[in-house]
């Protein structure tokens, strides 16, 4: 195979604060550097970009350091990491929309982007024309566009607004027409962004679908995901990001491994999630505290075998006067996002308790059914009166990795459920 993509020595530096910001001697001094041909001397200055440090070392920080991989044809490679690991950013400098403030990138073939909502399309122009426009830049012919035409306006599903400026557009519909001209205008590489979270879950199966499609043509696909189910089902590779840099490149289900047990306890107490309606929902009545996965030994870890013995040992703390309290815990398809199971409404004894009062429970799951795969986890405080939820925690948690057991048939992976079944003749 050979490669179609290489990375050397890739960095990019940030200042923080606003933008045009620097001081008149730094913009001076960089630019006589520039014009010599020498590194920017501000580029010395940046620390890591640890959004967690509780002061700044520096204004200047290392949205990327020293990136160093190389991608083949054909192949589709996955980027994860968490939130302002650089993700995005370093899909920007392999589209070209950035340029690094150090190192090269060498790219082989034409490149289709795909990386927020509202790039690559102009507002006022209509859909139609956007698609051409789109495959102009590819450097398409206009009757190439044309055979591609019908397959893209159904992919995309928006036939009925194909000749309606893309500004009236919703934000789903938007990023269905973008995912389905990329794909489709036969771009060598294809590099994609989170956008597809846009999406319900029929198009996210049906953009997971094209993008296989896509490798199995020979082209090549680089995307940030942070669903790992849908990294486990596409991806051979994968690249861990943290802090700028690449921490692991290798084989995806170790990567997810380590990816996970990084983030294996989050302080459901932070500002951050609380604040993110994504991830973390909710009146704030009852609020957990901690939710812990544990297997048979009282061990906490997040993979199992199938049939294996799960346990989900939580904490939440009671901030309102309520009547009543009920938990649910569910799992969602790490592909699709659908809920696969759930174990209903569970009522939760509050007898004695009153506001600032802890109560801890155990949720266990004996002899799990679940196949081999990436499972989300959904967690639900509430009653059964109240429309709105006490606490919602959403694919914040670590996913539970149901792993597949030596020496079985390929076909096991086949569906999410092992129902036990009785076969007669």
């Amino acid at each position: 195979m050979s490669v179609v993509v290489k990375a050397e020595d890739i960095s990019k530096v940030f200042r923080l604060g606003d933008v045009g910001s620097a001081t008149l001697t730094e913009d001076i001094r960089a630019f006589f550097y520039r014009l010599r041909g020498k590194e920017n001397p501000n580029i010395k200055l940046a620390s890591t970009n640890d959004r967690e440090a509780a002061s700044a070392i520096s204004n200047y920080v290392w949205a990327l350091k020293d990136i160093n991989f190389q991608v083949n044809q054909g192949e589709i490679v996955g980027l994860v990491g968490r939130n302002g690991a650089g993700k995005s950013t370093l899909l920007k400098v392999l589209s070209r929309t950035t340029s690094p403030s150090s190192g090269e990138i060498k790219i082989k073939g034409k490149v289709a982007s795909l990386l927020e909502v509202g790039t690559g399309f102009h507002p006022d122009l209509t859909g139609r024309e956007n698609i051409f426009l789109n495959g102009a830049i590819l450097g398409m012919r206009k009757e190439e566009i044309r055979k591609k035409f019908d397959a893209i306006v159904e992919f995309a599903g928006v036939q009925r607004y194909i000749d309606t400026p893309v500004k009236r557009y919703s934000s789903g519909m938007y990023v269905r027409l973008a995912f389905a001209v990329a794909a489709h205008l036969d771009p060598d590489i294809l590099i994609i962004d989170e956008v597809l979270a846009v999406g319900d879950a029929e198009f996210q199966a049906k953009c997971l679908g094209k993008m296989k499609d896509v490798s199995d043509q020979g082209r090549t696909v680089i995307f940030v995901s942070h669903n790992m189910g849908a990294v486990s089902d596409l991806c051979s590779r994968a690249i861990l990001l943290k802090q700028g840099g690449i921490i692991m490149d290798g084989n995806t289900d170790d990567v997810i491994r380590n990816y996970v047990q990084q983030n294996m306890r989050v302080n459901l107490t932070d500002k951050d999630a609380l604040n993110d309606p994504s991830v973390r929902r909710g009146n704030g009545a009852v609020r957990f505290e901690n939710v812990s996965m544990v297997n048979a030994e009282g061990a906490e870890c997040t993979e199992f075998l199938p049939g294996n013995d799960i346990h989900f040992d939580m904490t939440c703390i009671i901030n309102e006067p309520i009547k009543e309290l009920m938990t649910n815990v569910a799992f969602r398809s790490g592909r699709t996002r659908d809920i696969v199971t759930t174990t209903g409404r569970i009522k939760v004894d509050i007898s004695g308790k009153k506001p600032g009062d802890r109560i801890n429970f155990r949720v266990s799951f004996p002899t799990i059914a679940l196949r081999p795969g990436v499972f989300e986890t959904y967690y639900w405080l509430g009653d059964s009166r109240t429309e709105t939820a006490f606490d919602v925690v959403d694919n914040l948690l670590p996913p539970l990795v149901i792993q597949m057991p030596p020496d079985v048939n390929p076909l096991y992976l086949v569906g999410y459920v092992d129902l036990p079944f009785k076969f007669e003749q």
